[in-house]
């Protein structure tokens, strides 16, 4: 299947790619002037053309994924009339990390929170990479000052295609402020500056043919099984998703501004539904990952 050859050309060498891209962060952050951008190009051409003769078909595996539930704790997320994003997050997430742990006895589960806690972007990341996950699901509900707006949209990291994926993407970094000492931690990221999407784009670049396809599939489920609106595949600059080494999506499953979506999202059958249609996506995207070996 066409759409999985980069995944299978890129577990080669993604590794280095992925090493690659955080020294050039490093560097950007440290001289920021045109003649790096040209430095990026170079070192990136230098390790595809070096690794590409090593290229061999992989017998990769997808054996942990983790699930992250937006915020927790002290940081509320988004809310609607009577609920907030922190607790519908939490439901589905473990809701999904539980359809995958009975029918895919095989993957390891891990989740970011698995209560009302509050976890700090970097550390859901830290989470996910330490663990050396294969996907990283992160889970969400959205806001919008028209409360007409409703459906599903899920995420890959990118650069800002519209106005509207700045703001989703604006709020869900906010996080960082409710964290001590963000000023220093996050020092030099800005989601809406031109040098930062030249970085997203980097970093992502390894694994966004994989992300963007269990996107899709995540999508594709909420709309033909799930009994949702939904509104596509998208890419922004999410902080979560640009530290994650490994194919990543955050979902946003409905928006809390709209009423009539604010009750479906309270309803445990309705977060069932979109639990199993997201853990459907997910073996989906699996089984056709590992058939290419």
């Amino acid at each position: 299947m066409k759409q999985f050859n980069l995944y299978g050309l890129l577990f080669g060498f993604n590794e280095n790619f992925t090493i690659l891209c955080k020294v050039i962060v490093i560097t950007l952050k440290k001289r920021k002037n045109v003649k790096n951008i040209a430095i990026v190009a170079v070192l990136l051409a230098i390790t595809l053309l070096t690794s590409s003769t090593s290229l061999r078909k992989s017998d990769f595996k997808i054996k942990t994924v983790v699930i992250d539930a937006g915020h927790g704790g002290h940081d509320p997320g988004t809310h609607g009339q009577f609920s907030e994003e922190k607790d519908i997050a939490l439901d589905v997430a473990m809701k999904v990390g539980g359809y995958i742990k009975e029918y895919l006895p095989d993957v390891k589960v891990i989740y970011t929170r698995d209560a009302d806690k509050f976890i700090e972007l970097e550390q859901r990341a830290n989470i996910a990479n330490k663990n050396n996950a294969d996907a990283f699901i992160s889970i969400h509900a959205n806001a919008v000052s028209k409360n007409t707006i409703y459906g599903t949209e899920t995420y890959v990291m990118g650069a800002h295609k519209t106005q509207g994926n700045f703001e989703v993407a604006k709020r869900e970094n906010s996080v960082i402020l409710y964290e001590d000492g963000y000023e220093e931690k996050y020092e030099g990221f800005d989601p809406n500056s031109p040098e930062s999407q030249i970085l997203f784009s980097l970093s992502q670049s390894a694994y966004i043919e994989n992300s963007l396809y269990l996107a899709s599939k995540i999508e594709e489920q909420f709309g033909k099984r799930a009994g949702r609106h939904s509104r596509g595949v998208k890419q922004a600059g999410f902080w979560v998703l640009w530290r994650t080494a490994m194919p990543s999506v955050l979902v946003e499953i409905g928006y809390l501004t709209n009423p009539k979506e604010e009750q479906e999202l309270n309803s445990e059958s309705v977060q069932g539904n979109i639990a199993s249609g997201i853990f459907r996506a997910f073996r989906d995207y699996k089984n056709e990952i590992e058939s290419l070996n």
